[in-house]
């Protein structure tokens, strides 16, 4: 199993937290720090977050379609195309995490509970000195939560 990236949308659609794992390189990378394509070229900031941007609209899109088509008991998890997976966990307080990985790897809906639970609760929503609201998109910078993350992350693979 190979995770490419994950993302945090806030319950506002901002993206607050973004960080890829590239496939041919052993060490993750941050959305704050330039990202490389797999050639020297690396990719500016504001390709990073249209990227985010177009994550977000898609979900919306097809969660908004699964539900006008089965109701609303039924939930949009995730989607395959041919070159990755896309996995979907929502909170109750809509947060929405995104997780992309290759297309054979199973559900991640677990895997995504036990980060919201884990992690983002113990680390980010528990820490009186986290904000409640990241206005502009300010994001979140945890420590503690983003070492925790590739911890976990790095023992699925």
């Amino acid at each position: 199993m190979v995770v490419y990236s994950f993302y945090i949308f806030d319950r506002h659609t901002e993206c607050i937290y973004a960080k890829s794992w590239l496939p041919d390189s052993s060490r993750p990378v941050s959305g704050s720090q330039p990202i490389t394509n797999g050639s020297s070229k690396p990719i500016r900031r504001d390709d990073n977050d249209n990227t985010a941007k177009l994550i977000f609209g898609t979900v919306f899109s097809l969660r908004n379609m699964v539900r006008r088509l089965g109701g609303d008991d039924d939930a949009f998890i995730s989607y395959r195309t041919a070159q990755y997976k896309l996995h979907y966990y929502e909170t109750p307080s809509n947060t929405r995490f995104v997780m992309l990985t290759d297309i054979g790897t199973m559900s991640m809906r677990n895997v995504l509970h036990q980060i919201y639970i884990n992690l983002w609760v113990e680390y980010v929503v528990k820490n009186p000195l986290s904000p409640v609201e990241h206005k502009g998109g300010e994001g979140v910078k945890n420590e503690l939560f983003e070492l925790g993350l590739d911890q976990f992350v790095r023992g699925l693979m």
